[in-house]
């Protein structure tokens, strides 16, 4: 008996060493969201009233008393509440919210560049490849995360990526992942008879969008949101980017409203997951961006880091100061109710992908052991 009791022992404590087991999380599903270029200023902040008085600054178009009505609501707290009623009624209570660097909290990129391609990929892939130095349409040479995952078992062909952005199908190198890309100006097919997208199809060519690479993200949003109700994905990744392309022309008021729409999506989806069989209390939602901008007024409209020779033949980096901030969000099964976080431990960019592989219960960062990786953010796990 004495050596079946020492078997037991030594079983237990063998398994005991274990590491955590994916059953021990709740988490089946993971929708991922950006908003291009939102600055952890209004998330945190709201409106930036240093914009209200501007005479001979184009940071208004059309909007301008009836926005500072509706948005200046006189404090941080109900400022930014107006812009982001999803984000400060839902996930600030039951979710977690990071990067007000008021606060000690700090979330940073960590590739050089501090633009959207470089940023993309560190985000999917959880590398900060100095090699993707532009925003060219070339085929990312980077796994990312919705192409690893779509190996793994289980999760074959379970994947999907929505962007408003042409450039996604490279960001992503579509053609060799396997991951259905549907972003920029493609109309969106494979899903039958579906009556909405069919709509949204016939009016994408209609509408006119302001821009020549960048859909509105009402369209985007509206295929991702069909595709997530009736192909049921277990990583959706969707890219809203107006609020990118409205503050590099210098309209605050768009950039601000295209802000509170793409609030509005998210919490539509939301509200959809949690009424949902399949997705009900087993799905992490996480918000992020790409990068920052500028946190000056004559820079705001700007972010990106560029080498360049000046006259003299020295060598010279243009920079915008603070647009290497950005900000995180997350509510979920898997997470503790930390409201805005504070006095935290400054996170990174480059865990999100590794982040969103553990709430499916699975290691990510071991997948590249020959690049620095992102591990994930244990802080948004109990």
């Amino acid at each position: 008996m004495k050596f079946f009791k020492l078997i037991i022992v030594a079983f237990s404590v063998a398994f005991a060493a274990l590491p955590a087991r994916a059953e021990e999380l709740k988490t089946e599903n993971v929708i991922l969201i950006t908003l291009d270029g939102v600055r952890w200023e209004e998330v945190f902040r709201g409106v930036d009233k240093k914009f209200f008085d501007q005479k001979d600054y184009n940071a208004y178009h059309k909007t301008h008393e009836a926005f500072k009505e509706t948005y200046n609501q006189g404090s941080a707290e109900k400022n930014r509440a107006a812009v982001f009623p999803f984000l400060w009624s839902t996930v600030a209570t039951k979710g977690q919210l990071y990067g007000n660097r008021d606060k000690g909290s700090a979330v940073s990129v960590t590739n050089p560049y501090h633009f959207s391609y470089p940023g993309y990929n560190e985000i999917l892939t959880g590398l900060p490849d100095p090699r993707v130095d532009s925003n060219d349409k070339v085929l990312n040479p980077n796994v990312n995360v919705l192409e690893w995952l779509n190996k793994q078992k289980g999760f074959e062909g379970r994947e999907a990526a929505f962007g408003s952005w042409d450039v996604f199908p490279y960001i992503l190198n579509e053609a060799r992942s396997g991951v259905p890309v549907n972003a920029g100006f493609e109309e969106m097919t494979g899903m039958g008879d579906n009556e909405k997208v069919a709509f949204l199809n016939e009016l994408q060519k209609e509408v006119p969008s302001p821009w020549d690479t960048v859909r509105l993200d009402a369209f985007t949003f509206g295929f991702a949101f069909e595709y997530l109700k009736e192909k049921a994905p277990r990583l959706l990744y969707i890219s809203l980017g107006e609020t990118d392309d409205f503050a590099h022309e210098g309209f605050y008021d768009q950039y601000v409203l295209a802000a509170h729409r793409a609030d509005d999506f998210i919490g539509r989806i939301w509200s959809w997951v949690q009424s949902d069989p399949r997705y009900k209390d087993k799905t992490t939602l996480i918000v992020t961006t790409d990068h920052g901008r500028g946190a000056a007024l004559e820079n705001w409209k700007h972010h990106g880091r560029f080498h360049y020779t000046d006259k003299d033949g020295a060598d010279k980096v243009s920079d915008f100061p603070g647009d290497g901030a950005i900000w995180m969000a997350v509510i979920g099964p898997d997470t503790p109710a930390g409201g805005e976080m504070q006095n935290t431990e400054e996170v990174y960019q480059k865990q999100i992908a590794a982040t969103a592989a553990k709430f499916l219960g699975l290691t990510y960062e071991d997948s590249h052991p020959d690049m620095d990786a992102g591990a994930p953010i244990d802080s948004m796990f109990k």
